[in-house]
């Protein structure tokens, strides 16, 4: 991927630091199965509650399952399939609302799911990959299509693949993507010792 400068006011790791969510993905470049597992076995070691692991990926991978990987891009919202439609993978992120092994609900399965994703997307980037974590999906149909279970909920539809060369990104989603990076700053998401304290630079 290529490289969108951001502004920190700290450094932070080169890996964190140059993950950004892309869309113009090279249609023609496969993900190859040892990448795939390589991507899940990081999501597989994130932190979570009593260790109970609450995630669950769906993989639907073109290059060896069309049929699959079809039924989820008909899941995506329209304004993501114009772009998704060239990744070679997609992961349906679900998460499992009861802990394991009590039997009681787990308020902290989203949250941990969350955690796996991230550690999923930072290993693609490790290994020159993008991602793209997408909120608009059916998550009624993709329960429906692929019979997910009740007590788990799909959070999120994750693209996967390598970038278009920047030499035939054109029109608008050139545009889209060298828009410039962004967040709010420190101030309005980081407090100390009380709610709406700005956290001390």
């Amino acid at each position: 991927m290529f490289n969108k400068e951001i502004e920190t006011k700290a450094k932070i790791h080169e890996l964190i630091a140059g993950r950004w969510s892309g869309r113009a993905y090279d249609a023609d470049k496969i993900v190859s199965r040892e990448q795939i597992i390589s991507i899940l076995e990081a999501a597989r070691w994130a932190p979570s509650c009593y260790g109970d692991q609450p995630w669950r990926f769906l993989v639907f991978d073109k290059s060896t399952n069309q049929i699959a990987w079809d039924k989820a891009f008909e899941c995506l919202a329209a304004g993501n399939q114009s772009w998704a439609k060239h990744a070679p993978v997609l992961l349906l992120a679900c998460a499992d609302s009861i802990l394991s092994k009590t039997g009681d609900a787990n308020r902290w399965g989203q949250y941990d799911t969350g955690a796996a994703s991230e550690n999923l997307c930072l290993q693609a980037a490790a290994l020159g990959l993008m991602t793209h974590q997408m909120g608009g999906f059916d998550a009624n149909k993709t329960r429906k299509i692929f019979e997910i279970p009740d007590q788990y909920m799909p959070m999120a539809m994750i693209t996967i693949g390598y970038q278009l060369p920047e030499s035939k990104i054109e029109g608008d989603m050139k545009e889209r993507e060298y828009t410039s990076r962004s967040r709010n700053d420190l101030s309005e998401n980081f407090f100390e010792g009380h709610w709406q304290v700005p956290i001390k630079i």
